[in-house]
């Protein structure tokens, strides 16, 4: 089974990485984008088959490892 993390930064957490895209593509001449946030994707590979078992340990994964709960929300897809 494999696993999508998409993890973000939680809403009114400053965000200087989103900020200096937005910056740079309007140097590029991109205009209208008015906010950027950026954030990472990590993909797993897992040897569970039971579909609510393998989300509850990439919950698990997420909660004390891949992201950082004070200031990034994640959200798992399961394919």
């Amino acid at each position: 089974m494999k696993a999508r993390v998409t993890i973000m930064p939680k809403a009114g957490v400053l965000d200087p990485q989103g900020e200096a895209i937005r910056h740079a593509l309007g140097s590029l001449g991109f205009q209208g984008v008015d906010g950027v946030r950026q954030g990472k994707v990590i993909e797993l590979d897992l040897a569970a088959t039971d579909r609510a078992a393998a989300e509850a340990e990439v919950a698990r994964m997420c909660e004390r490892l891949l992201a950082n709960t004070v200031i990034e929300s994640w959200r798992v897809e399961l394919a």
